[in-house]
Formats: structure tokens, C-alpha cells, sequence
């Protein structure tokens, strides 16, 4: 194969190809338009967000051309084109789902113990103990919305925290394991402590999260999003905070993250966040270790060739 690398991957991946002969072109300062005049010279285009790969770059791709995208998602792919098109899709969710998993682990933990607010009151010469008086996972009921890769590890992860574990998934029936139980949406509004969100960025998704959903949530619980920012629809979200719907919530992702870059309504939602200290926000980080870094490449790699992949 003849592989067009634009965005830069893990040399495992390189490695990987090159020995079972295939050939490399790494280009990362093209432009759009010079993007579609290569892809008739390549069999397989890897990327990861560079580009949107949108329908005047999936028609310059014959049918059986493969698009490789070296993350989890696929959101800033048109899907739906592509496979009406005959074009072959892969991604690399395996690579980044401990990683996702520690993070938000870490989120609501930093949370529940108030962490991150000690750690900045004790650097400002401030002492408080009963304050800061926070609260244990143990006997906690957590809600999984999206019990993929990253949902499933998530759930592998807590079964030590001896916490109740549920978790919904729209696509999936009859999932339950040793690490989680299968409810419906309603269920888990009803039940949950903690909600953490697992699921890809869809014309379904997109601001799954408002104020219908908040509004019928049976408990106050801490919210967890660590998928993409626009399934959340950050102003209900900053409403549901300040009436007291919501426990608190962590933010890996935003509707925006261009955060120099805001519209005027955005930049509201926005410095209510970051002056409320219910909130956690971390960036876009929580996939992203060295080690994520390998084994997404790997995976990918591996997919690529047809072989069986461990990590």
C-alpha cells in the first residue's frame, strides 16, 4: 500500500508498515486543496484532526481507498459519505481508553476530595480542613452512558472502588459483566451518583446533554465528560450548576476549545466555569499519555495489516 501520513503518529506505526512493505509519505504543510490533488497517487490516508474530511475530499477517493485515523473518534469524518462511497474506515479507540479511564478516575477524585481547590487555597497561605471535608466513592452509585472501549474500561477500572456500577448504551443489548449492569436511560438518571460520559459525537448526540435531561435527573450528581464537548449543551449545563441540578462537573472537552476564540454567548458560559469551584476542566488531555501516544499508532497498524493486536 501507499500510505499519505498528514498528521504526525508514532514511529511504531512507520515501523510497523514499512516492514511489511509497504511505502511511506509523510506530508504535514498541505493544504486542502493540495491534499486532493496527492490522494490518486495513495491507497491510504492517515490522519488524525487536521483535516475534515469532508465530501470534496471523499470524492477524490476512489472506491476501497482507506481513511486511517489515528484517535478514537471518527466525528471529523463524514462517515455516512464515505461508506456510500465504498471507502474503508478505521480508528484506533483501543489505543487511548486506559488512558481516558485514569483520567476521569482522576477527575472525580480530585473532585470528591477537593484536591485541586486545597492545593490552590494552601499556595495562597489559606489552611482548611473541615471546609474541605469531602466524600468516598465506596457505596456510590455511577451511571456509564456509552459502554464502548473507553466505558468498559472505565467500569474495569472502579470494580476496586466498591462502588454500584451502571451503565446505558443506546446500540448495545445485553452487556451486563462483572464490571457494570445494564439499565435504561431512565434508570440511570434515577439511580446515579456520578454520570460519566462515554459516547461519539453524532448528529444524535450532539447536545445530548440540555435541559430536558438535566431537568429530569432524580439525584444532584457530578458529571464527567470526557467524549466530545458538543454532546453537552454547556449553557443548560451552566444553569443546572448554579439551580443546584448538578453536583458539580468535570470538563476534559468543550463545545468550544478555541477558548481565545469564543462568540460573545460562549464566553458567558465560559467565565461562569472557570469562576465556579464545582468545576473541574481539564484539555482535551484525557487520552493523551505517552503511552496512548504507542498504542494508537500500534492498533492502527495493526488493523492495516489484518493482524491481531494486544495491548
Amino acid at each position: 500500500m501507499r500510505i499519505l501520513i498528514v498528521d504526525e503518529v508514532h514511529p511504531i506505526f512507520q515501523e510497523k508498515m514499512i516492514a511489511e512493505g509497504h511505502t511511506i509519505t509523510e506530508l504535514y504543510e498541505l493544504s486542502k486543496s493540495q491534499l486532493i490533488d496527492l490522494l490518486s497517487n495513495f491507497d491510504v490516508l492517515v490522519v488524525r484532526s487536521k483535516f475534515f474530511i469532508d465530501e470534496e475530499i471523499i470524492n477524490a477517493m476512489p472506491k476501497g481507498f482507506i481513511i486511517a485515523r489515528a484517535g478514537a473518534g471518527m466525528d471529523n469524518i463524514n462517515e455516512t459519505l464515505a461508506n456510500a462511497k465504498g471507502i474503508i474506515l478505521y480508528n484506533a479507540p483501543e489505543g487511548n481508553r486506559d488512558a481516558v479511564a485514569e483520567h476521569v478516575i482522576g477527575m472525580l477524585l480530585t473532585f470528591g476530595r477537593n484536591i485541586s481547590i486545597a492545593d490552590a487555597e494552601i499556595r495562597n497561605g489559606v489552611w482548611l480542613r473541615e471546609e474541605n471535608r469531602g466524600f468516598e466513592l465506596k457505596g456510590k452509585t455511577i451511571g456509564i452512558i456509552g459502554y464502548g472501549n473507553t466505558g468498559k474500561a472505565l467500569a474495569k477500572k472502579l470494580s476496586g472502588f466498591e462502588m454500584k456500577v451502571i451503565a446505558y448504551d443506546k446500540y448495545l443489548s445485553n452487556f451486563s459483566d462483572n464490571y457494570a449492569q445494564q439499565v435504561s436511560i431512565d434508570e440511570l438518571k434515577a439511580e446515579a451518583d456520578i454520570i460519566s460520559l462515554h459516547i461519539p459525537l453524532s448528529s444524535e448526540t450532539s447536545h445530548m446533554i440540555n435541559c430536558h435531561f438535566l431537568d429530569t435527573l432524580a439525584k444532584k450528581p457530578f458529571l464527567i465528560n470526557s467524549s466530545r464537548g458538543k454532546v453537552i449543551k454547556t449553557s443548560d449545563l451552566v444553569v443546572a450548576l448554579e439551580t443546584g441540578k448538578v453536583l458539580g462537573v468535570a470538563l476534559d472537552v468543550l463545545e468550544n476549545e478555541r477558548i481565545n476564540h469564543l462568540q460573545h454567548d460562549e464566553q458567558e458560559w465560559y467565565r461562569k466555569l472557570i469562576a465556579s469551584k464545582r468545576v473541574i476542566l481539564t484539555s482535551h488531555i484525557a487520552g493523551w499519555t505517552t503511552e496512548s501516544y504507542h498504542k494508537i499508532s500500534l492498533v492502527l497498524a495493526q488493523k492495516l495489516l489484518n493482524k491481531d493486536f494486544f495491548l
